[in-house]
């Protein structure tokens, strides 16, 4: 996937918004400011990007070529990587979908209307 098709994808999810923060980072989240991804982490628009996973992947993520702990967001469970994207278009999807749903499962219960994915 190219940075511009994980934006839009990014913005297809539920309640997804976009702002620009430190610098030039352009920061997905939901809620108003519950961050799951981010594109541009640490560089000048090369395309890094960072996001969310589960306690129990995150050790296995980092253990994989060109995926390392995310500055600053590892001790929340956040992985960062560079391009060219060390996963297939599928499973960085897949992923991605994942950071959002961790970040709404901790959002309170009114807020979470709307945002839950049905899981097939």
């Amino acid at each position: 996937m190219t940075p511009q098709q994980i934006a839009r994808f990014c913005l297809e999810l539920p309640g997804a918004r976009e702002d620009i923060k430190w610098g030039s980072n352009r920061v997905f989240s939901v809620a108003g400011n519950k961050m799951f991804a981010i594109l541009d982490f640490l560089d000048s628009g090369n395309g890094g990007l960072a996001f969310k996973v589960g306690p129990e992947l995150f050790l296995g993520y980092v253990d994989r070529p060109g995926i390392r702990p995310a500055p600053y967001l590892a001790r929340a469970f956040w992985i960062a990587m560079q391009r060219p994207y060390p996963m297939g278009d599928a499973e960085l999807r897949e992923a991605l979908t994942r950071s959002h749903q961790l970040v709404v499962a901790r959002l309170p219960k009114r807020q979470r209307l709307g945002l839950v994915l049905e899981t097939p």
